[in-house]
């Protein structure tokens, strides 16, 4: 009887740390675009077969025209341009929150510079940032980043470009981008 117990035990002890092991892989998945996938394919919105929004959306910014990923949930938000090898000089994303809040994006398993803007609900320009690809590539800084690039105030919408975009776009807080906002307000979810 006694064996038996302890059997169990252990085999309750096993389990509870193959649990642990599970929860911690799943916490670090999130990132800075679904694996593998170009910029420019409409599933990497990360929309259901079955949504009728658009994959993508043209955002006109001083004469400049870009094709941007939506990203309207919280998987393709959490995943982001995380595993791009490029992005388009016309490409990039653009995140919609369903409302408000103090945001800070992260470079993880990103390789290659990134240009952000966070706009508030009406779309100005709350901050810009440049963000750098974070060295060696595969090391676990790489993987779960310190560095973070926070909004400095409440923000709806974000807009990753490659970097160096920001450079032709001059562009300065307190600025307005135009965009179909309650629309796209809309689609988050």
């Amino acid at each position: 009887m006694a064996d038996q117990s302890l059997t169990a035990r252990r085999n309750t002890r096993g389990l509870s740390a193959l649990a642990v092991v599970l929860s911690l892989l799943l916490i670090a998945l999130p990132g800075c675009g679904k694996s593998g996938d170009a910029v420019g394919n409409a599933d990497s919105a990360g929309a259901s077969p079955k949504d009728e929004s658009p994959k993508t959306q043209t955002v006109e910014i001083k004469g400049y025209t870009f094709e941007m990923e939506l990203a309207l949930d919280d998987d393709s938000r959490l995943q982001g341009l995380s595993d791009r090898k490029e992005i388009a000089e016309d490409g990039g994303m653009l995140f919609v929150f369903p409302s408000p809040r103090r945001a800070a994006f992260v470079m993880r398993r990103c390789y290659v510079p990134i240009d952000l803007i966070y706009l508030d609900d009406e779309g100005y320009i709350d901050t810009i940032h440049r963000m750098e690809v974070i060295e060696p590539i595969g090391g676990p800084r790489w993987q779960n980043p310190h560095r973070g690039y926070p909004s400095a105030g409440e923000v709806l919408f974000v807009l990753e470009f490659a970097g160096g975009t920001l450079d032709k776009l001059d562009l300065r807080r307190g600025q307005k981008i135009e965009l179909p906002y309650a629309e796209l307000q809309s689609m988050a979810q």
